[in-house]
This record gives structure tokens, sequence and C-alpha cells, in this order.
């Protein structure tokens, strides 16, 4: 990461303010943070961007709020604590960027590349992250109310304790992630991938998981009330102390030997 002068970060803040008026805020905004490697506290909303060359760049608390930042490269930078409300953001590189505490509430983030990046305490609600790989990236603690995740490649990723009300991860992979106390209710998980993944203490009420795929999972103390799971895959998860949990829920999912139950249920075998 660059560093750079405080002095020159205020003298760029007060160009875009409009301390130079024959300057397009853009191109100047662009140029340093390209040349000198960032711009850290400025504002730059409402800016076109597009393609920005960010890599490693320090723009910690810098405002981006409705920008359009569409295949912009922030490998490895700092954007914690950023304002990054209703950007546009779709195809970006993100991968192991810094992006705790931002606030990205209504961000299209659609196919944006994220492995390993840092959405701690993110502000996630109601964004648009279709069809991003974010393998391996942490969104412990986001509020992710109500955010679109279809198809998103999260295997591995941390979302302990994230806030995913109605969030829509329909056919996401979720592979060995880690949903630990997780807030799912009423979510849409229908066609998911999430082998092996850590459910204990999550709240499923009322959510879909139709046709997903749970084999080997750990729902250990996860609440299930009202979920659907209409031909879901049980084989060798373990349920045990699992809440909310009917066999009539259970008669539509399948299960195997392997699959540990609170005591009196029982699933189907899968075929």
């Amino acid at each position: 990461m660059h560093a750079r002068p405080a002095a020159a970060a205020l003298a760029l803040c007060a160009i875009l303010a409009g301390g130079a008026a024959a300057a397009d805020p853009s191109q100047t905004a662009r140029s340093r943070i390209e040349t000198q490697g960032g711009c850290a506290d400025c504002d730059l909303a409402g800016l076109s961007l597009r393609g920005l060359a960010a890599a490693g760049a320090d723009l910690r608390g810098v405002t981006l709020r409705e920008a359009d930042l569409k295949g912009a490269d922030f490998t490895g930078a700092d954007l914690a604590g950023a304002d990054l409300r209703r950007a546009e953001m779709e195809k970006a590189t993100l991968p192991e960027a810094r992006l705790a505490g931002a606030k990205l509430r209504g961000a299209d983030l659609e196919k944006a590349a994220m492995q390993a990046a840092d959405f701690t305490g993110a502000d996630l609600r109601r964004a648009d992250l279709a069809d991003v790989a974010a393998a391996r990236a942490s969104f412990a603690g986001a509020d992710m109310r109500g955010a679109f995740l279809r198809r998103a490649e999260l295997a591995e990723a941390n979302l302990a304790g994230a806030r995913m009300t109605e969030a829509d991860l329909e056919r996401a992979t979720l592979i060995g992630a880690d949903l630990r106390r997780a807030e799912m209710q009423d979510a849409d998980l229908d066609r998911a991938e999430a082998a092996g993944a850590d459910l204990r203490g999550a709240d499923l009420t009322g959510v879909r998981l139709s046709s997903a795929a749970l084999r080997g999972a750990d729902l250990r103390g996860a609440e299930l009330r009202g979920a659907l799971l209409r031909r879901t895959d049980l084989r060798g998860a373990d349920l045990s102390g699992a809440g909310g949990l009917s066999q009539r829920q259970l008669d539509e999912a399948c299960g195997d030997a392997g699959t540990r139950l609170p005591p009196g249920l029982v699933a189907p075998a899968c075929f």
C-alpha cells in the first residue's frame, strides 16, 4: 500500500469540491489514485471511475456513493469504512481487499471477484452479489438482509453471525462455509450446495431449502421451525439438538444412516 502526504490528499479534496473549476473531477481522482496510491477520506461521490486501477490503494473512509466503478481493480486495496452505497461495481476485482465496516447498501457487485476479501461488519443490505466469486471471503457480522446472492460462490466463506434475513441464496455454493449463529430467517437457499457447512446455532426459521445439498453439514442447535425441506439432501448431516424440526418436514427430505436427528425423528433414505 502506498503512502501519500496528508496535504496532497486535502488538496485533491479541495479540487473535487470545486477548487479547480477547469479540472475534470473524475480524471483528477483517477490520476491521484492510480499514480499516488490512494485518496483516503476524499469525497468522490457520483464520479465515473470505470476500470479504475486501484490495486493496493489506500481508500479508507472514502466516499464513493453512487460512483461508477464497473470493472475497477481494488485487489488488496483498503476500503475500510468506505461509503459505497448504490455504487455500480459490476465485475469489479476485489481479492484480498479490506472493506470492514464499509457501507454497501444497494451496491451492485454482480459478477465481482472478491476471493478472501474482508467484509467484516459491512452493511450489504439489498446489495446485488449475484454470481460473485467470494470463496474464503469474510462476511462475519455483516448486515446482508435482503441481499441478492444467487449463484454466489461462497465456499469456505466466513458468514458467522451475519444477518441474512430474506436474502436470496438460490443455487449459491456454501461448501464448508462458516454460518454459525447466522440469522437467515425466510432466506431462499433452494438448490444451494452447502456440503460440510457449519450451521450450528443458525436461525433458519422459514428458510427455503428445496433440493439443497446439506451433506455432512453441522446443524446442531439450529432453529428450523417452518423450514421447507422438500428433497433436501441430509446425508451425513448432524441435526441433533435442532429446534422446531418436525417429522412432517423430514418426510419431504432424505438422509442416510449417518444422519443424526433429534430423538423420535427419522429421515427417509435418499435414492
